[in-house]
């Protein structure tokens, strides 16, 4: 089975006669997936590479030493904003010909290392919001192995000043993160019954759910409990301009209607880690999944895209 259809707007949304097309494969754990340049990046984190599809040139590899990268997003200027586990830190790339030149955005709070900076996501006001858990320091699988500094595993924002701030601190172990088109609610996964590298298995007692918070001058308000994840756990996700969210999980890419309800899932042979829209027209959804990434045709388009990425298409 491929796909499975819970309520009928699913086949409006996808091209369900079409199975998802195995772009590329031969990885180990793919994640960060962003369209930028006319090309979709994305990472392997364990190898520390950085690599780009593009229709007629295939995969390349585009940076050989990626510091560990997970999570990718565009900037209002149309720049790479990447998550680096190895480097505990938010950096720009801002040369598309030179990715490994980097800009540090943040690699501390109050004067202590980062943990791992995990997934990330850009404000209309240019204001960075990305999640901090401990994957990549819990051993020397995705990252460098070492004590938490910080001792919680928090989401943090960065504005325009560079200034740093914790937006919410109670989470097991924060991963993905999107804003709703109109920017008035913030979506979070928490993962934490996936333990990571350093304890494999899942916990169905710890979290393996989206949250939702309201947002209020750049501010969190108390969140709830959005949808459980009834397969793994929610790893990255984009929400699309009508609202519905895009998730990871560990049967394959499950769509949410704005009030949490599963209207169907793309049915995938490994966990998906991650997805994002892009292509010529921005509604390719293109899924990270385990050692391999693979593109569904959909009518859908990102709702960050609507805005400052798509004009990099």
């Amino acid at each position: 089975m491929t796909y499975q259809i819970d309520q009928s707007q699913f086949t409006e949304f996808v091209d369900t006669h079409t199975p998802p097309e195995l772009l590329a494969d031969g990885f180990v754990w793919t994640e960060g997936p962003v369209w930028l340049n006319h090309r979709l990046y994305f990472n392997d984190i364990p190898s520390k590479r950085m690599y780009s599809w593009q229709p007629d040139r295939g995969v390349e590899v585009v940076l050989a030493n990626s510091e560990f990268a997970n999570g990718n997003t565009v900037n209002l200027d149309g720049c790479m904003v990447s998550c680096e586990h190895g480097g505990r830190r938010v950096v720009l790339r801002d040369n598309p010909d030179d990715l490994s030149a980097v800009t540090v955005l943040a690699d501390h709070y109050e004067s202590k290392r980062l943990n791992s900076p995990n997934d990330v996501v850009v404000k209309s006001d240019g204001s960075i919001w990305f999640t901090d858990p401990t994957y990549g320091i819990d051993s020397n699988e995705e990252g460098y192995s070492a004590p938490s500094e910080i001792g919680s595993n928090n989401v943090y924002r960065i504005d325009t000043d560079g200034s740093v701030s914790v937006v919410v601190d109670d989470f097991d172990k924060p991963n993905g993160l999107a804003f709703s088109p109109d920017e008035s609610l913030l979506y979070i996964s928490d993962s934490g019954a996936i333990k990571g590298a350093s304890l494999p298995g899942f916990d169905g007692s710890r979290p393996h759910h989206i949250r939702v918070f309201k947002v209020s001058d750049n501010q969190l308000l108390a969140g709830r409990v959005f949808a459980d994840i009834d397969a793994g756990v929610p790893d990255g996700f984009r929400v699309d301009t009508l609202g519905y969210l895009w998730c990871s999980a560990g049967d394959g890419v499950h769509c949410l209607s704005p009030d949490g309800k599963l209207v169907g899932k793309i049915m995938l042979p490994r966990p998906v880690s991650n997805c994002c829209f892009g292509g010529a027209m921005g509604t390719d959804l293109f899924i990270t999944a385990s050692d391999q990434v693979y593109r569904v045709s959909t009518t859908r388009q990102c709702a960050a895209s609507s805005g400052h990425a798509q004009a990099n298409q």
